[in-house]
């Protein structure tokens, strides 16, 4: 227990200090106008108040990502909690931080056009191809498991509710932002929240009563648990696998539409650091729960890999089953409902968002006014329809570059986030040092992980030598830029 407290506590002392830190360097000025008001047009760029933002940008985020990849992660064992606690403090936070603030700065701009600004044109090309394969993958993944779930809930065919869920996906993606995000996301976001903090009290009093226990990080269990781990090498897979609950690309799509309702500057701190403190907190009970739950890493393996006798069929535990079978067990009839919102809503609260921050990433591409509803559809029906096509094909080859694809992401905004406090002639070291960090692991991942996962499979050895080499070289190239600025 004492891991997972102090862990609790360093996330939010990390809000506290190093969240303050950060915010002196990015210059908050509350006296600054806001895009909210600058631009305002009632559709994308409408004021909102702050906690519906905080939670607006809380759910799209987190969704289930803090939860399966927590999960998923807790099968290396406690080393999660060390990724989840430093990669959520001094890169994922920071990387929000940032990307936040940075289209603040820009006018609302999307992600691919401050690159652009701080990297050059080049560099806006390679963000715009990733940033729409991303988004696209996320969009439809959120629509094909939301509907095989419901399907199998219900009974109803799996096409009705891919047609439900694409046509809630077209209104939220072309009503003004206040309508439909506006109103339902508070209400998803306190159930995600609740849902959180509920296991995590029982996660404490079980722990408490000796009806499980919480497994401590210490020198002996810092190790790797996997039950495949010449496959799964905890450096880098790791810090794939977990991302939503340390650091993830897909965030740096989502600040942007949140940059556009922010009222005053001052709150950007709370929005975009705290809400991605929020979300390594929930990682953080979810990775802890997954482990006690199932007895530690090694019965959470080998209930993945082995199964288990649910309703007398022996099952192999998905991170899906894993939340269902922890809120029934400690949440009773109330976690059973919140655990199908969950696994079911939720998904689908960061698919809607996906798909907007497409339109608008097109739309900023095509320098398309987007107020007019006739220019939204034009840029939105060929969104839907590839996405729709999408959905009917085998999928699985094209995820398997998604994980990969978020992190490199992750790591092309902090480069752009080094660049613009050089810009601003401020130390880089805040956001380069976690760049370098992150480009490492992308490039030594795409070289070592298996071809299932979109790897190379190749040595470790060279995949060590070769990501510690670029990682390095691109620092450096870093370092003398800013020392000639």
């Amino acid at each position: 227990m004492i891991t997972f407290l102090v862990s609790i506590l360093l996330l939010v002392a990390g809000y506290a200090i190093y969240g303050k830190f950060v915010a002196g360097y990015l210059d908050v000025d509350p006296q600054r106008k806001t895009p909210a008001y600058e631009l305002q047009d009632g559709i994308d760029f409408s004021p909102m108040p702050t906690w519906k933002v905080f939670v607006i940008q809380f759910l799209n985020i987190a969704g289930l990502g803090p939860i399966f990849g927590a999960i998923m992660g807790a099968a290396y064992g406690p080393a999660a909690y060390l990724w989840i606690v430093i990669g959520c403090i001094f890169m994922g936070a920071v990387h929000d931080f940032f990307a936040g603030m940075m289209s603040l700065r820009n006018g609302g701009a999307n992600m691919p056009d401050i690159t652009g600004k701080y990297l050059g044109k080049g560099m806006k090309a390679v963000m715009n191809v990733i940033v729409a394969f991303l988004l696209l993958a996320v969009g439809v993944s959120f629509v094909t498991g939301p509907s095989d779930l419901i399907a199998s809930l219900t009974g109803v065919n799996k096409e009705v509710w891919l047609y439900v869920i694409f046509a809630y996906y077209i209104l939220a993606t072309l009503l003004p932002i206040d309508k439909i995000i506006g109103s339902v996301y508070p209400y998803m976001g306190a159930a995600l929240l609740f849902m959180a903090l509920g296991v995590g009290v029982m996660l404490v009093a079980g722990d408490l009563k000796g009806t499980h226990e919480m497994m401590e990080l210490t020198p002996a269990t810092l190790k790797n648990w996997h039950f495949n781990p010449s496959d799964n090498i905890m450096i880098p897979m790791l810090f794939i696998v977990v991302s939503c609950g340390a650091i993830s690309g897909f965030h740096s799509t989502q600040s942007p539409l949140m940059a556009r309702c922010l009222k005053n500057e001052k709150h950007a701190r709370p929005v975009f650091y705290g809400a991605m403190i929020a979300e390594g907190i929930v990682a953080m009970i979810w990775a802890t729960a997954a482990m006690a739950y199932f007895g530690g890493p090694e019965g959470l393996n080998s209930a993945m890999t082995d199964g288990v006798m649910i309703d007398g069929v022996l099952t192999k535990v998905t991170p899906a089953i894993a939340v269902d079978m922890i809120c029934k067990s400690w949440l009773g009839k109330v976690g059973a409902i919140i655990a199908v919102i969950g696994v079911v809503v939720c998904p689908i609260t960061s698919g809607d968002t996906a798909f907007r921050s497409l339109r608008l990433t097109i739309a900023d591409f095509l320098k398309s006014d987007q107020k007019p509803v006739g220019k939204r559809l034009a840029v939105c029906l060929p969104i839907f329809a590839l996405a729709f096509f999408c959905c009917k094909m085998d999928f699985s080859t094209v995820w398997n570059y998604v994980g990969i694809g978020n992190q490199l992401l992750a790591a092309l905004v902090l480069w752009t986030s080094a660049a613009y406090l050089i810009t601003k002639g401020r130390p880089h070291w805040m956001c380069s040092i976690p760049a370098a960090f992150l480009t490492f692991v992308c490039v030594s991942y795409f070289l070592m992980a298996p071809y299932k996962n979109g790897g190379l499979h190749l040595s470790p050895t060279l995949g060590y030598v070769v990501g510690i080499a670029v990682a390095v070289a691109v620092l450096a190239f870093c370092i003398v830029k800013g020392r000639k600025r």
